[in-house]
Order: C-alpha cells, then sequence, then structure tokens
C-alpha cells in the first residue's frame, strides 16, 4: 500500500476526483513571483549537458519569460509571461 498524501486522502473522504494541479495555472503560482509564465504555466525543464565525452552534468531549461505589465481585473500588474504567450496575444498589456 503507498502512502496517500493529505489532498489525496480528501478527494477519497469526500467522493471527489483528485487533480494533482489546478486547471487555471495562475492558481499555482504563490504569493512571490516565481519563474513560471502567468498564463500558460510554463515552468522550467530539467535535463542534462553532455560533453565531448559524454559525460553528464545537470543542467535547467528556462522558458523564454519576460517581465511585462498586464491588467488584471482592472489592476496593472507585472508578471512573466512566456514570448509564445505574447505573440499569440493570450495577455492584454496595461
Amino acid at each position: 500500500m503507498r502512502y496517500r498524501a493529505g489532498s489525496e486522502i480528501r478527494a477519497v473522504l469526500v467522493g471527489g476526483t483528485h487533480r494533482p494541479y489546478p486547471t487555471d495555472p495562475a492558481a499555482m503560482l504563490p504569493a512571490s513571483m516565481a519563474r513560471i509564465c502567468h498564463s500558460c504555466g510554463k515552468r522550467p525543464a530539467f535535463g542534462q549537458s553532455r560533453s565531448h565525452s559524454m559525460v553528464a552534468t545537470k543542467r535547467r531549461f528556462d522558458a523564454n519569460l519576460q517581465k511585462v505589465r498586464i491588467s488584471e481585473s482592472g489592476a496593472p500588474k507585472r508578471v512573466y509571461v512566456c514570448t509564445r504567450c505574447l505573440k499569440a496575444g493570450k495577455v492584454t498589456k496595461a
């Protein structure tokens, strides 16, 4: 039997379905600004750098995030947005 996290136990007790992540990417963001896209929730990916001798060292692939002022619920707010969302027009600049 595997260990159940608190949210899984609540989902089982209440009878609801367990979702590991909220559907809204903005709901995932903490009070401080993390390096996560405000619109789509894109975050850093992790992998390995390979040298000529194929020695693997851990590295981090950062998303192309830009700090922009957007208007959210009428008030301007400064958030990180990836360039893909900016080009697609998913956010309105303040």
